[in-house]
């Protein structure tokens, strides 16, 4: 039987219509099948606040974190895990709730950018499996305005102590005094801010941390950023005391030892509008001669290129250059080791230099790695209007280790340290 043009053509429409009809339904129901799904464990409005928790959980969780703007969201997320196996992500976010402090660790499908995504992304929660319609801005979170640290096992303090505390929280406090938190007021011990300011002219140091210690077991109790609230437990050693040791990018470590039970009457210790111990820590800019370790600038494994969370010390690098246009500085690049091998270096005609989109991947001895990553560096604040004059390269590789490169600590072997050749 002889079939008709008409019916040919009517069959051809049908099959179109039935393909683009598949095609548009599998573009809807599978578009994050395909997409990486990260491991998110925290989320902020500020870049700033998001280097500064990427520092934290890379330092104190030991987790490989870094940061990126989800423009979706308009937040940056900072992640752990990126996988293309989304069973896997969901299992290490169980297990990052289950097992640490990150108790509102989820995944997150898609992928970041400056642009707002065409693809649809998704975040969902470990748990239940469900889509996370409004996620957690941590910028608001009580916790980023208290650090807790607790020195002991001590009983909480009876409740009337807690009322005391909780009544504090209603005393009217000037705009320079962080209001007092729920959680601080319900948190036992005392209240302390370590703040950090230039010797020369009283300045605030933005970009500061401090490390509290027992000095009696010279034992390391936390870390925490300068000028916020933390509360700490009295670990009743022998001496009473506690040492504070401050650090900020182009200053000089400073540190002083007081006592747990200080007073406003010892030595310029006061309190503040609420009742928190303030316990002033002045630092001194770098001196010709000093060398000083860049302690938070991190770099991506085997790369000469630095993670988004050293931004901000980078960035107070560049300030105190600014400050003082006579400074020359060196910057002493260091590996963990003398092994060659693989060396990815950042794209030079990009303007992002703390990622690896774009990067290559060559080969080199350690000494080549440590001369790139002080290199990073230095191109940075050239970006940043420094001159080239004032800033030069020195490449050790593992020649001079801090640690022996088999220890427990020997990842602080990589790092870069700045040297003031003139000021």
């Amino acid at each position: 039987m002889k079939t008709s043009p008409f019916f040919c053509r009517a069959l051809l429409l049908v099959c179109l219509f039935s393909c683009v009809d598949l095609l548009a339904t599998h573009s809807l129901s599978t578009p994050t099948d395909s997409l990486p799904s990260y491991v998110v464990i925290g989320a902020f409005s500020k870049q700033r606040n998001a280097a500064r928790f990427t520092a934290h959980a890379s330092k104190d969780l030991q987790l490989k974190a870094t940061f990126e703007l989800n423009p979706n969201r308009n937040l940056y997320y900072v992640y752990s895990l990126v996988t293309n196996d989304r069973s896997q992500a969901i299992a290490e976010a169980n297990r990052l709730r289950s097992e640490t402090e990150l108790q509102d660790a989820w995944v997150y499908s898609g992928s970041f950018g400056k642009e707002k995504l065409s693809q649809v992304s998704k975040d969902v929660n470990p748990v239940t499996n469900q889509a996370i319609e409004n996620v957690v801005i941590q910028d608001s979170k009580p916790t980023e305005e208290v650090q807790v640290i607790a020195l002991t096992e001590e009983p909480a303090p009876v409740q009337e102590e807690v009322v005391e505390a909780a009544a504090v929280a209603a005393i009217p406090t000037p705009d320079d005094t962080p209001p007092v938190t729920e959680e601080e007021a319900n948190t036992p011990g005392k209240a302390f801010v370590f703040k950090l300011t230039r010797l020369s002219d009283g300045k605030v140091i933005s970009n500061g941390a401090v490390e509290v210690v027992d000095p009696d077991k010279a034992k390391l109790i936390k870390k925490t950023d300068a000028n916020v609230p933390v509360k700490i437990i009295d670990i009743k050693n022998k001496s009473g005391k506690l040492m504070v040791v401050a650090q900020a990018a182009g200053y000089r470590k400073t540190q002083r030892e007081i006592n747990y039970s200080a007073t406003p009457s010892d030595s310029a210790i006061s309190l503040d509008a609420v009742g928190r111990t303030v316990v002033p820590m002045e630092m001194v800019r770098l001196k010709k001669g000093d060398i000083a370790i860049l302690y938070n600038v991190f770099y991506f494994r085997d790369a000469a290129i630095m993670r988004p969370e050293s931004r901000y010390e980078v960035d107070a690098l560049v300030e105190m250059m600014r400050e003082n246009p006579n400074c020359v500085i060196r910057l002493h690049g260091h590996t963990n080791g003398n092994h060659a091998g693989k060396i990815i270096y950042w794209d030079e005609t990009s303007d992002d230099m703390f990622s690896l989109n774009g990067s290559r991947v060559g080969y080199g001895s350690a000494k080549e790695l440590s001369g790139a990553r002080a290199a990073a560096i230095q191109a940075y604040l050239i970006s940043q209007g420094i001159d080239a004059s004032r800033c030069s390269v020195v490449a050790w590789g593992g020649k001079k280790a801090i640690h022996d490169k088999m220890s427990a600590r020997a990842q602080e072997n990589v790092r870069v340290e700045i040297e003031i050749v003139k000021d």
